[in-house]
């Protein structure tokens, strides 16, 4: 195995059908992923693990597919990652207390993006900040990734995907052919990992967020 070379793909946040504003189905989010050349994933739908585990049943043995959730709390979004079961509460420390509870970790994602209050008042609580974030600007994710050098927090990146062309857009690389859940944990915590890739273009980000907005009004007209 060598233990030089940064092999080992993962998109560490992608939302499916589960998310009220992805198109994504989770077996689709699977068969992208390895035509991308993924070795792993974090499906992580808002407010929900639902489209996790079924990625999880449609992944092989070649895709980890790691639970998460993102959740929209009074203070700001929080990711959590290696969950084990659904968030419940949206009052920020509570949720920081339930991903703890479930040894997960506790993701800050787009950190300057959307209505997020001020991040540095909420770093005490992160493990890791998501930089980049490939629905982000270049611009905030340039401030993220002070922010995270600032408070010494390891970084991941993730595609923020909500359709099937932004999977992989920017993916975190470790140096093993092969992990699991665990491993893959120690190594984010130590920072043990390279980040690749770019923002989507601006045209394919205001696509998404558009398609988004549309897929919401049609959940609410079911």
């Amino acid at each position: 195995m060598d233990r030089g070379s940064y092999t080992t793909k993962f998109d560490f946040h992608i939302h499916s059908i589960y998310s009220n504003d992805s198109w994504v189905s989770p077996h689709k989010i699977c068969k992208i992923a390895r035509m991308q050349g993924l070795s792993g994933i974090a499906v992580t739908d808002h407010n929900s693990i639902e489209g996790a585990l079924k990625a999880r049943d449609f992944a092989a043995e070649d895709l980890l597919v790691i639970i998460g959730c993102e959740i929209k709390t009074d203070s700001g979004e929080l990711i959590g990652l290696f969950l084990n079961k659904g968030i419940k509460s949206s009052n920020f420390m509570e949720v920081v207390d339930e991903i703890k509870d479930q040894d997960g970790l506790i993701v800050l994602p787009h950190a300057y993006k959307n209505k997020q209050k001020d991040p540095e008042k909420l770093i005490k609580q992160v493990d890791v900040i998501e930089c980049p974030n490939a629905r982000t600007s270049s611009k905030l994710n340039l401030k993220a990734s002070i922010l995270s050098e600032k408070y010494k927090l390891p970084r991941i990146s993730g595609s923020d995907a909500h359709l099937p062309l932004e999977i992989g857009r920017v993916v975190t690389c470790f140096p093993y052919s092969s992990l699991e859940c665990e491993e893959v944990r120690k190594l984010v915590i130590n920072g043990q990992r390279k980040i690749t890739g770019c923002e989507s273009p601006y045209a394919l980000r205001m696509l998404s967020m558009f398609l988004g907005k549309c897929r919401k009004k049609l959940k609410k007209s079911d």
